[in-house]
């Protein structure tokens, strides 16, 4: 009885942390995807036309950011421990930048959803054991 109780907790505790550390579900706007959330989700072509617009732009964001990191791994010194770190935490820093580009224009994209592609969106994101984004999260301008 007591090992079914542990075997038990330890599922338990096991779910929660694989639940709690889900990732963001996804859409990965301007990348080689296009084609595929066209499909699924039936855009329209005011949506096809405005997701290719805000692909091109995402791109070139990124395109800053992936030069800037380039550049940082190109040039800081690392010849101590410290000059490693603080490398680390600017690439971070860029990083987190460019994950959260991509999710701007994905939110952007799911505000022109209408109900039924909004609620397939969901759907996939559960299946793949994805944390779907909100569509009325605010977007910085």
């Amino acid at each position: 009885m007591n090992l079914t109780k542990y075997i038990t907790s330890l599922l338990c505790c096991l779910l929660i942390s694989f639940i709690s550390k889900s990732q963001d579900c996804t859409l990965n706007i301007g990348g080689e995807d296009d084609e595929t959330i066209i499909s699924v989700f039936q855009l329209n072509e005011e949506q096809q036309g405005k997701m290719e617009a805000w692909g091109r732009e995402l791109q070139f964001k990124n395109k800053v950011l992936e030069d800037g990191m380039q550049k940082l791994l190109d040039t800081h010194p690392q010849s101590k421990p410290e000059d490693v770190v603080i490398m680390g935490e600017k690439y971070k820093k860029l990083k987190d930048e460019f994950v959260a580009n991509s999710k701007e224009y994905d939110i952007k994209l799911l505000t022109l959803f209408n109900e039924k592609q909004y609620r397939r969106y969901v759907d996939l994101c559960r299946e793949a054991f994805r944390r779907p984004l909100n569509r009325n999260s605010t977007i910085p301008e």
